[in-house]
């Protein structure tokens, strides 16, 4: 009996050796497999199919079709293989995704595309957003381990950031605003990499900050502070004024909220500059009394004029204030409406330079009430809850100072929403982590094999 066991046993070893490698291999490349979606994704979004473009060029502004039509199929593809994955292993995690108040969120845009002044137009650009929200919101979910995202992170940003720098050091006239440029010459000498605009660029580095700033903490000696040391740099010479000082300001609100234990007291630190900084804005041209008190500050909150756009934006909410005038859409034929208005300053806008103004523009007041029940309010709450069940708190930090710096970034540019733009890309990623992390653990190292 002894016998036959022995020699059953030196049968059948090899074979079950033989499957138990084939399973972990096969495992293995189904886990690069993942990684290669994030970094793909994040390195897509960040320096594009078209990056450096020439701002000399009077065709920079010119859409070509294939061109375009390449990164919609490219983004459509990712965020579908980004699906199946999750689907596979994660399903019930991706579920949780699906409340009353997302599927009210969805119900509402396609509303409003239906009703857009330029349907065509809403309707491609909301596909497009489609797939790069999705993308972001499964992003977390992807890498095996949080080490793994670590690393796909960490490895997406200095591929980002060898990229600039070698643009500037090495072609300069395709990563420097110059005086050539056919708009906004005035920008000369600013540093923008691979970006359009040095708008873009100083967001995206104070964002890589703050993963450099991450990864250093979880242990990352070498990557970390170098990402954060690079794109440092990089943002002082972009010359973005309000990234810079967000950069640490959000930062320092930031820890102050991670040291708070009463929610309502982390809604308070949150909330209340960001209101008085909409107020000091957008409310500056709503209310003579609020306008007095801009005036009489020592600096100018309207950033260099535009409360005449904003009141241009005030004014087309009050057309449409209901359905909006068509997500994505409003601002390309604004012209004839900036003529008869009399808008001199905002002819030459693409937007209103205040995402929550412009949400209410373009998908109205339930479109950006429902905005900012999910994007605004639920992730603070959804931080508390993983913070009180000890889940990865140094992750749980990055997601929410991403979150915090995208919430006062929007005080002063258009994102919110808008397609491929990279800073709403992270910032969907950061309010998907916050909801995974209130949700879920975090696997931090990969399972011991059987």
């Amino acid at each position: 009996m002894d016998r036959r066991a022995a020699d059953m046993t030196d049968v059948e070893s090899p074979s079950l050796g033989d499957a138990l490698r084939d399973k972990l291999a096969k495992l293995n490349v189904v886990q690069m497999a993942r990684c290669l979606v994030v970094v793909a994704a994040v390195l897509l979004v960040m320096i594009t199919l078209d990056p450096f473009p020439d701002l000399r060029s009077e065709d920079v502004a010119t859409v070509v079709g294939g061109r375009m039509a390449l990164n919609y199929i490219t983004f459509g593809l990712l965020a579908a293989a980004g699906v199946l994955f999750v689907l596979t292993t994660d399903a019930p995690s991706l579920k949780t995704l699906v409340t009353p108040l997302h599927l009210c969120l969805v119900g509402w845009m396609l509303i409003n595309v239906i009703f857009s002044e330029s349907r065509e137009v809403s309707i491609q650009r909301f596909v497009l957003a489609a797939s790069v929200t999705s993308l972001a919101m499964i992003l977390p979910l992807l890498p095996p381990t949080q080490r793994s995202f670590n690393l796909c992170l960490g490895g997406a940003a200095l591929v980002l950031l060898v990229v600039c720098y070698l643009g500037v050091f090495f072609a300069p006239q395709y990563s420097i605003h110059s005086v050539l440029d056919i708009t906004e010459p005035q920008l000369a000498g600013d540093w923008r990499g691979s970006f359009g605009h040095k708008n873009v660029a100083s967001p995206v580095m104070t964002i890589l900050v703050y993963v450099g700033i991450y990864l250093s903490a979880v242990g990352s000696f070498v990557m970390g502070p170098a990402i954060a040391l690079l794109a440092g740099i990089f943002l002082i010479f972009t010359g973005g004024k309000t990234s810079s000082v967000l950069c640490l300001a959000i930062y320092a609100l930031a820890s102050l909220v991670y040291v708070t234990r009463s929610l309502w007291l982390k809604r308070i630190i949150c909330f209340t500059p960001l209101v008085v900084l909409n107020l000091l804005t957008v409310g500056s041209v709503m209310s003579p009394a609020l306008g007095s008190i801009t005036r009489a500050l020592p600096i100018d909150p309207t950033f260099t004029g535009r409360s005449e756009i904003w009141e241009f934006a005030l004014a087309a909410v009050a057309e449409k204030p209901i359905t909006g005038h068509g997500y994505a859409a409003f601002w390309d034929g604004v012209t004839e409406r900036q003529t008869t208005q009399g808008a001199e300053w905002a002819v030459s806008a693409a937007h209103s330079h205040n995402s929550y103004l412009d949400l209410a523009v373009t998908i109205g007041l339930p479109g950006l009430l429902l905005v900012i029940l999910i994007f605004v309010l639920a992730p603070l709450r959804n931080f508390h809850a993983a913070q009180a069940h000890s889940r990865s708190n140094a992750l749980g930090k990055l997601f929410l100072t991403i979150w915090l710096f995208g919430l006062y970034f929007g005080a002063t540019e258009t994102f919110l929403l808008e397609r491929q733009n990279p800073v709403w890309f992270m910032f969907a990623l950061a309010v998907a982590g916050l909801h995974f992390l209130a949700r879920f653990q975090c696997v931090e190292h990969p399972e011991p094999e059987r």
